[in-house]
């Protein structure tokens, strides 16, 4: 029996609200702090040299560390902005070539196993788990040989965050069942290809010793506290030590030691409960019903009335190691389980590890963690402990612009009993709950983060949106702060205490308030000069501290409503300072710009393409996949693909001079 169905949006529930603590809203904070500064009216930047300028250290004993190459720091953006469009392809700068090269059903290169992509939705569950999964997202570099920095032979390691039925087969959900669902499965997780330039162009290399796909299916670890938890033990796992696979796997992150971190966003969405949900159900999003995936009715893990520890099992970051294609994956509880948007890694004074990462959904928090043990370049081997033990802090903004780092520490600021802790695992895998004791701020849906390269204490989050913001019983509204309905998003900037990853304190201030240029509504004006953009949330310094944005508006809005025309999703550029925004890029229609991996010496761009052809009205009709978009194929009998996007400057220079 089939059913109309339902569009399988990424943010799905990241639109809800699931924090009901009394603890301050970040519109209540900037309210002040920002009409001091009166940053709206002035039209003025907020880069660290010019906001804190005396916690710069004019030395950084660890700055050479966190420099990722030897680069001259850009001064200018160098490519002239494009318009905004609403044309079904990629667009880029005149002097820059953009190619799409990894698609969706695209083998990923395993020796035995390179199926062909069948136009109409008919590969099989076992084909599937040998070629790209759908909807790609956060992405990351690897140089060839291992320890190298080549910038012309390396790994890509990218997410595939989310699937649509509707694309994925070819009668939809109609005749669902186990092996359907086993088809969505391995649809999503994290692609490994191998890449090579050979003369001027590149290429997948196929077969390739280092060719991967890890799935919802894929044996992983447990390491840190919540290992062995009970809440954590399933019958399947009496042990609560081995989970299989990831998924959602949104924004990501990677280390000095050359491992990939992959993070769990949205993975509420697959879990459905029919009967009452507990309290910390109801505070992570798990669903009583579900009208999409339609996993937990053939597959007893997804439905929490049967096996009610599974969905403890997902919310972390996964570290895997691209080298290596036999290695397993591992959960690192001890950075906290919500539904992580990405994993930005940077070192301390001392070499000690500090991870950022921010909650993707209305009035949740931004995190960091800083490991127990330090970073020792000469010894991979000991690396690949350093996420397993630390601590993990939760951010407090404050009205005079200063914000703390709040210690998520099991027997600390009440962190106890007396509030529903057993132990630091048990606190760890009620993350959430914790950061409400504690009173961090609530933020507007935390979404990719990022360090300033020449200036590691430097760190940027976008935060995409949040209209809900001024509504009765939520954030409240007053005339300081005309962005109370914040459809647009903004971007925050703090500067790390003494320059150091690892302070306690820090002082933060607006980097920029997205929206329209073209407008005085205090609710819209963006406060940029140049390019406007709104729902920031891609965000990646290049090698020559380029501040590179990407831009996710819903489908439902994209070119509509307060965005009208705005055109489709783009990527802008610029240099924190100067305010000056300049677009780089529009994408095809329906879709999400994401992911951003340069090459080392930042000749290239690798950029993808999340869900072309994305319908806005909630119905993604199997007969008709190309309503909105067949980008990239033009195929008249295909559909709208996915895709990862080589960028090249035509005459071999720098990607932004």
């Amino acid at each position: 029996m089939s059913r109309p169905l339902k569009s399988l949006f990424k943010k799905e529930h990241s639109e809800e609200i699931s924090n009901r603590s009394a603890n301050p809203v970040f519109s209540d904070v900037a309210n002040v702090f920002l009409s001091r500064r009166r940053l709206l009216q002035m039209g003025v930047v907020a880069g660290a040299a010019v906001s804190f300028p005396l916690l710069v250290k004019p030395e950084s004993a660890f700055a050479a560390v966190s420099r990722p190459s030897a680069l001259a720091k850009a001064v200018s953006l160098g490519f002239t902005s494009i318009p905004v469009s609403s044309e079904d392809t990629v667009i880029v700068p005149e002097g820059y070539i953009a190619r799409p090269f990894y698609r969706w059903g695209e083998p990923v290169g395993l020796k035995d196993a390179m199926p062909a992509f069948k136009t109409d939705g008919s590969n099989t569950t076992d084909e599937q788990a040998a070629q790209a999964g759908m909807h790609h997202d956060g992405m990351a570099w690897f140089s060839l040989p291992q320890g190298g920095n080549s910038p012309d032979h390396g790994l890509l390691a990218m997410n595939h965050e989310y699937i649509d039925n509707g694309m994925l087969f070819k009668d939809g959900d109609a005749n669902w069942d186990l092996d359907k669902a086993r088809k969505g499965q391995n649809a999503m997780g994290i692609s490994v290809i191998e890449v090579q330039k050979r003369g001027d162009d590149w290429q997948v290399v196929r077969p390739s010793s280092f060719a991967r796909r890890i799935t919802v299916n894929t044996p992983m670890q447990l390491t840190g506290p919540a290992r062995h938890q009970p809440l954590m033990k399933t019958a399947a796992d009496p042990q609560g030590e081995q989970v299989l696979g990831t998924m959602q796997n949104c924004a990501n992150g990677h280390t000095p030691w050359g491992t990939y971190l992959t993070c769990e966003e949205n993975w509420s969405d697959i879990f459905v409960k029919k009967a009452d949900r507990n309290a910390l159900e109801k505070r992570y999003g798990i669903a009583d019903s579900d009208d999409s995936y339609r996993w937990n009715e053939v597959d007893e893990r997804f439905s929490v009335d049967k096996t009610p520890n599974e969905p403890n099992r997902f919310g972390w970051v996964v570290e895997i190691d691209p080298y290596d294609p036999n290695s397993t994956p591992r959960k690192h509880t001890a950075l906290g389980r919500f539904k992580h948007e990405g994993a930005m890694v940077t070192l301390a004074a001392d070499n000690r590890v500090v991870v950022y990462m921010g909650d993707d959904q209305k009035f949740e928090y931004i995190y960091k963690f800083v490991s127990d043990k330090k970073y020792d370049p000469a010894n991979r081997q000991s690396s690949m402990d350093l996420l397993t033990s630390g601590t993990l802090y939760v951010a407090k903004f404050n009205e005079d612009g200063s914000g703390s780092w709040l210690p998520l520490v099991f027997g600390e600021n009440g962190l106890d009993q007396s509030h529903g802790f057993e132990s630091q695992g048990d606190l760890l895998i009620k993350t959430r709950l914790a950061a409400d004791v504690v009173g961090a701020t609530k933020m507007d849906r935390p979404e990719w983060i990022t360090v300033d390269p020449n200036t590691p204490g430097s760190v940027y989050c976008t935060l995409t949106n949040n209209n809900d913001r001024g509504k009765e019983g939520k954030a409240p509204v007053d005339a300081a702060n005309p962005r109370a309905n914040n459809q647009f998003g903004h971007i925050m900037h703090w500067l790390e205490e003494n320059n150091d990853p690892a302070s306690g304190r820090f002082q933060w201030d607006i980097l920029v308030m997205a929206g329209r240029t073209d407008g005085n509504d205090p609710q819209a004006k963006g406060s940029m000069q140049g390019a406007a953009f709104g729902s920031p949330d891609g965000l990646s310094f290049d090698h020559r501290g380029v501040l590179w944005i990407q831009t996710d508006v819903s489908s439902s809005t994209i070119n509509q409503k307060a965005y009208a025309d705005m055109g489709n999703n783009q990527m802008v550029a610029t240099i924190p300072g100067t305010n000056e925004y300049r677009r780089f890029l529009t994408g095809p229609r329906g879709c999400e710009i994401t992911g951003i991996a340069f090459t080392p010496d930042n000749r290239t761009l690798f950029i993808n393409i999340q869900h072309p052809g994305e319908v806005g009205d909630g119905i993604t009709d199997p007969a008709n996949p190309r309503a909105v978009s067949n980008w990239p194929d033009a195929d008249p009998h295909g559909r709208p693909r996915s895709s990862t996007v080589v960028i090249v400057k035509a005459d071999g220079g720098l990607i932004g001079s």
